[in-house]
Order: structure tokens, then C-alpha cells, then sequence
């Protein structure tokens, strides 16, 4: 017979690995620590990152759909006529897309639109207003003339993304004053070619009140001279 000494050196041997193998785990875990080493994550790790990871890509999704807009506060019109640009955060290059502008706080009044895309906008314009308008990359300008007083108002700029989806527009900026002032028309200056006519004509009318007055002188000397010949004779 076998002896059983030999299972129980074995089962000793065992031991002593899983303990040494134990061990040398922990010290592997302790050399990481003091290193600043992070161990292998546990499952609850991978679960909270897994969680954060979600609740990150939604909020870069929110960013990509914000469209911010940059406008003038004030801009002040002398001779009836003005540029307002919209600055975009957002590429307009390739897409389809609808921009335009609106007066008044409630943006009651649409006062010109761009429809199309980058290369192929087709422009409305509302009959009260002569506008026209430039389409960039990532701003549109909007070209206002022939303005009167009672349009001056605030204005807002707007930009609606059809295509690709999904639809996308900017938030509502504090838009820009358009402050229209009276246009006063000032006299110009005569220049010496206009007023050559006018002196012409002092001339010839001076040398007619000259004539005028010395043919009265004239005739009335020979009234006083000749009064005899001015009477007629009467005979019986």
C-alpha cells in the first residue's frame, strides 16, 4: 500500500501555493497602490463609467443642435440705409436652409427670407421694405434701403436648418435697434457757373430802368420848353 503521507505532502504543497499565489496578488494590488496605479476596475467601475459615458454623448448632442446668433445692439441710419449682419454658430455650406429677418419685439412683421441652399437662394421680400440679401458660410447680411422714420424698431435674425434632419434653429438673440433718422436736405452752394445768369439778367434790367428813366426825363424837358406847342389854337 501507498502511503498516505504522500496525499498529505501534496495537499500541503497546495496549499502553500494558492497561499503564495494569494499572497503575491496583494502585493502586486499594494505595489500598484504605492505606484498610483489603479487595479483592473471592478464591475461597479464599469457600470458608473458606462453611466457617465451615456449622460455625456446626450449632452454633446443638445450642443451640436444650438445655434447661437450674434447681432449688432445698435445700429444708427443717416442716409437711409444700413447692413445688418447675423453671425451664425453654425456652417451653412451645404445644407438646406430658410434665414430671415423679423421687426418688432413681438417679430410680427417678416421682412425679408432666403430660402435654398448656399448656391441657389431665392430671396422674398415684404413690399414695405427694399432689401436684399448676402448669404455666407456662417453669417447673412441683410442689405436694408430707402428707410423712413417709423420703421426705426428692433429687428431679429433667424435661421431654420430643413436638411439635413433633423430641423435645428437658432435661439431667439436681443436682436438690434435700428434707430432711422431724418434725413434734412441742406441747401448747396451755388457755384459761379449758376450764378452767371442771374447777374445777367440784374444787368439788362438796370439798363432798362436807365433808358426808361431818361426818356422820361427827356420828354418832360421839352414839355417845359414848348408848352405853347402842346396847346391847339382855337379860332371863330
Amino acid at each position: 500500500m501507498c502511503p498516505k503521507t504522500s496525499k498529505l505532502a501534496v495537499v500541503a504543497v497546495d496549499d502553500e501555493s494558492s497561499h503564495s499565489s494569494v499572497s503575491s496578488v496583494h502585493l502586486t494590488l499594494g505595489l500598484l497602490r504605492e505606484e498610483g496605479l489603479e487595479p483592473w476596475p471592478t464591475v461597479s467601475t464599469m457600470i458608473l463609467r458606462l453611466l457617465l459615458a451615456l449622460n455625456f454623448f446626450p449632452s454633446i448632442q443638445v450642443a451640436e443642435n444650438k445655434i447661437l446668433v450674434k447681432q449688432s445692439p445698435m445700429l444708427v441710419v443717416n442716409d437711409n440705409e444700413v447692413n445688418l449682419s447675423c453671425k451664425y454658430t453654425y456652417n451653412l455650406f451645404s445644407k438646406e436652409f430658410r434665414a430671415s429677418l423679423y421687426k418688432g419685439a413681438d417679430s410680427a412683421v417678416e421682412v425679408c427670407a432666403v430660402n435654398g441652399n448656399h448656391s441657389h437662394p431665392l430671396q422674398s421680400t415684404n413690399k414695405e421694405f427694399n432689401c436684399t440679401v448676402k448669404v455666407g458660410n456662417e453669417t447673412v447680411t441683410f442689405y436694408l434701403q430707402d428707410l423712413y422714420v417709423n420703421q426705426t424698431d428692433i429687428y431679429f435674425c433667424k435661421l431654420e436648418v430643413l436638411y439635413p434632419p433633423p430641423y435645428i434653429d437658432n435661439e431667439k438673440s436681443n436682436g438690434t435697434i435700428i434707430h432711422v433718422k431724418e434725413k434734412h436736405l441742406c441747401p448747396s452752394p451755388q457755384s459761379p457757373e449758376s450764378s452767371k445768369p442771374f447777374w445777367a439778367l440784374v444787368v439788362v434790367n438796370g439798363v432798362l430802368v436807365f433808358y426808361s428813366l431818361l426818356v422820361t426825363v427827356a420828354l418832360s424837358n421839352c414839355w417845359i420848353i414848348h408848352p405853347s406847342s402842346q396847346i391847339p389854337n382855337n379860332r371863330n
